[in-house]
């Protein structure tokens, strides 16, 4: 479909979504009421931009504690018309709860289906699934693409990883889904298993769940080590179905599904400011289509920017060229510059010798915040590099010196880099936790 045609069907969709919001769900009415905003005063994609008033995660919390179990951001009372309910969560350990009608998770299905499909996945595949199913969304959304399509599935899930590795050689499943953290994970156990991931009968990675899939360094070590393309899918789960970002086979970053979930980059301290095309900044969704807690301009602190080109695949949607960049509420200030720990993965990754685990290290000295990064070394690097000891201490010392030369060129100021032993630091085995934040409290 052709961009001038899409918008007017987005346009169409976002004026019945605002009218059935504002009309229906006492949340939408009362936020808007407040901001002084009314459906009728949008009459283009750039009035909803500048006119419409965003949300965010801690609105949500709020009215679901003001409002349980769902929010009045929803228009069920009770169960009736529900036909999922999952959670997610919290900080406070609450879990917020998310509740799906029947028509809603149908149209998902297809919406996975046809991001899968953009990813690679047929139906001659075998999908075997490194994701959690339980309270979270997790691998459910994998599950009914994977099903729409009519390719085999595996859903494994969470289990030791030595597991999914045996199973990996007696299924040889084509593709394998899970976080880029896990995937990166497997490729370490693999190795001390002395069996090559590259040899194996996975083509496909579908990755998700986190910042960093379509990150060049990470990317580049993820199809090198497995020797499969890795595919980026995934948003949030507030905006379930949540693989309208999705990466296809030309590799030129995540299309977004826009006349499902309308993106837009917007200025991180203003959300009615929307920025030009190609401008990192904060991304803002809306759902076109769901009727069960429907997401409107919501921002869940994601950064990017978008290409509306046409990619080379032929698809026509717009794509986010590095995916999802990070999340603009883990930007460290440091010495005056603003450090994403996603900048810090993708410097590691670019510099041979760094294996897969790292860790942030954020305290305070004085007055100042300090920041330090402890990053295990590669052993088949070191072994390939260094025949005694006298020369593994020069390679490790150029490893670091390599290391903190790069940051400092893309993060602007000088992050010193402490080298560990292989197996040091906390295996991943579903989100990376990379930031360890001891500064004290102001």
């Amino acid at each position: 479909m052709s961009s001038d045609v899409r918008a007017k069907v987005i346009l169409e969709r976002i004026v019945h979504q605002l009218h059935y919001v504002y009309d229906e769900l006492p949340f939408y009415r009362e936020h808007y009421d407040r901001h002084g905003f009314t459906p009728d005063m949008v009459g283009s994609l750039e009035d909803f931009a500048t006119k419409v008033p965003a949300i965010n995660k801690k609105m949500l919390v709020a009215d679901q504690a003001a409002h349980p179990i769902f929010g009045s951001y929803t228009k069920f009372d009770g169960y009736e018309g529900i036909a999922r309910i999952h959670g997610s969560s919290g900080t406070s350990g609450t879990p917020t709860m998310y509740a799906v009608s029947q028509a809603d998770w149908d149209r998902a299905a297809e919406v996975h289906a046809m991001a899968q499909w953009c990813a690679g996945v047929r139906p001659d595949d075998l999908v075997q699934v490194g994701f959690p199913f339980g309270l979270f969304f997790g691998g459910w959304g994998v599950v009914q693409g994977v099903e729409a399509i009519g390719a085999a599935l595996f859903p494994l899930g969470v289990t030791d990883s030595e597991k999914h590795l045996e199973f990996i050689r007696r299924l040889q499943p084509t593709v394998f889904s899970a976080t880029p953290s896990y995937c990166l994970h497997l490729i370490s156990v693999a190795s001390k298993m002395g069996i090559s991931l590259r040899e194996s009968s996975v083509k496909t990675l579908l990755i998700g769940g986190e910042p960093g899939g379509s990150l060049p360094g990470t990317k580049r070590l993820l199809e090198e080590g497995w020797g499969a393309r890795a595919i980026d899918a995934g948003s949030t789960s507030e905006m379930y179905p949540f693989q309208t970002n999705v990466g296809c086979q030309s590799g030129t970053g995540t299309h977004i599904i826009s006349d499902e979930v309308y993106p837009e980059i917007v200025a991180p301290t203003d959300h009615n400011s929307p920025l030009r095309e190609g401008t990192r900044g904060a991304i803002v969704y809306t759902h076109l289509w769901r009727e069960s807690q429907p997401m409107i301009r919501f921002a869940p602190g994601d950064e990017s920017f978008l290409d509306n080109s046409v990619c080379s695949c032929g698809r026509t949607y717009p794509r986010m060229p590095e995916g999802v960049l990070g999340r603009l509420d883990d930007m460290l200030l440091i010495r005056g510059a603003n450090i994403f720990p996603s900048a810090i993965e993708t410097c590691l990754r670019s510099v041979e010798g760094f294996d897969v685990e790292f860790e942030i290290h954020v305290r305070t000295e004085g007055a100042l915040d300090e920041i330090e990064v402890r990053a295990e070394y590669d052993p088949v690097w070191l072994a390939g590099n260094a025949r005694d000891s006298s020369g593994k201490g020069a390679a490790l010392a150029e490893l670091v010196a390599e290391g903190e030369k790069t940051m400092k060129k893309v993060n602007g100021i000088r992050i010193p880099i402490t080298l560990v032993e292989p197996g040091t630091l906390d295996r991943t085995v579903f989100k990376a936790r990379r930031v360890v934040d001891r500064r004290a409290t102001r």
